[in-house]
């Protein structure tokens, strides 16, 4: 809790609408109301709105302050089936099915995002990433100085020695299964300028491999390698001041008595706070490895390289981990342009 406390007090002072497509759910109410108690800001559930009354009531939970919208019965579906329209006529969609489309939760909810209804948008507790991805990002799509939309697992573990005081900063843990070199840089730096907005500390980012500064060779270690030469020259063009190193290890990246004999030169290696995966098998294994057996607070997926502030949670979430993928959208959305230049500013279907 010590990471997350922060960013609940950054958040208190600059409180914003999140919205929850799994209204629901139980886990979902309970982050909802932890959410509006911690006066962290407007929690809107998306839902039939009797069953979400029920649940809640089994629950013991005060539905008090929190904003309930059933997609179907709602005063902007024709206008937000109309958007969407808009959005995907050129792909072949009918007008009737954009208004059924703007019936499911997640599509509804992306649309309040795009439209400004709402700050952020978690979803994912009973979803794929599929059926989350897909309204993102037909209806938010990437930011517009943005070439890559990709994930970040944030981890806390008890061993402080680790990363930035116990924070590790992981990815691509959910979005880019095979990443090019382009895609790679792209989230190395993305990645790392979340590190900096949630924490105010320079990253220190290891772009990871089976190898450590050419123990072995392969082309992926290649393409590791020029990934990191990359990323380099993106955060130089935005003066963005960050440390990258690779190929590493991940003993490499984090244990200083190792990075002494691997690569004693290194301003990453022993001391890392951000870890980039060379595919996503390699970072959604390690970041649920880290979380169970690891027994690591596990806030993710946040969703980066998009035009608003989303997030994908993982089935196996429970009520605080969706909270505090919560508190992490709304504390990127108080400056969200800070991350990604030229986000927000056009509205969906005009």
């Amino acid at each position: 809790m010590r990471f997350i406390g922060t960013i609940i007090e950054k958040l208190q002072r600059h409180p914003k609408r999140v919205v929850f497509p799994e209204g629901a759910e139980a886990r979902v109410l309970q982050s909802a109301r932890q959410f509006l108690a911690l006066r962290l800001g407007a929690p809107i559930l998306l839902g039939d709105r009797t069953k979400i009354k029920e649940i809640a009531a089994d629950l013991n939970i005060s539905l008090e302050g929190i904003r309930i919208i059933n997609p179907a019965e709602s005063e902007e579906l024709e206008n937000f089936g109309r958007r969407f329209y808009s959005l995907r006529r050129e792909k072949g969609i009918k007008e009737a099915e954009a208004r059924e489309a703007m019936r499911q939760p997640n599509y509804f909810g992306a649309m309040m995002v795009a439209m400004h209804q709402a700050d952020g948008l978690i979803s994912g507790v009973n979803h794929i990433t599929g059926s989350v991805l897909r309204p993102l990002f037909q209806i938010i799509k990437v930011a517009p100085k943005s070439s890559t939309a990709s994930s970040c697992m944030v981890m806390e573990v008890e061993d402080s020695r680790i990363g930035e005081k116990g924070v590790l900063f992981m990815a691509d843990c959910g979005v880019v299964p095979e990443p090019t070199v382009e895609q790679l840089a792209e989230i190395a730096l993305s990645t790392a300028q979340l590190a900096r907005h949630l924490m105010d500390v320079k990253p220190r980012v290891a772009m990871l491999s089976f190898s450590t500064k050419g123990s072995a060779t392969h082309p992926s270690i290649g393409k590791v390698q020029a990934a990191t030469a990359l990323a380099r020259q993106k955060a130089e063009r935005k003066m963005f001041e960050a440390d990258f190193d690779g190929e590493l290890q991940v003993d490499a990246a984090l244990v200083p008595d190792i990075a002494d004999k691997k690569c004693s030169d290194s301003k990453v290696a022993g001391k890392a706070n951000v870890l980039i995966f060379p595919d996503l098998n390699s970072g959604n294994i390690a970041s649920k490895l880290v979380r169970l057996v690891g027994k690591a607070n596990a806030y993710g997926n946040i969703l980066l390289g998009l035009d608003r502030p989303a997030a994908d949670v993982s089935r196996g979430s429970n009520a605080h981990d969706i909270l505090g993928v919560a508190a992490i959208v709304g504390a990127q959305a108080i400056a969200y342009e800070d991350l990604f230049p030229g986000a927000g500013k056009n509205l969906p279907g005009d």
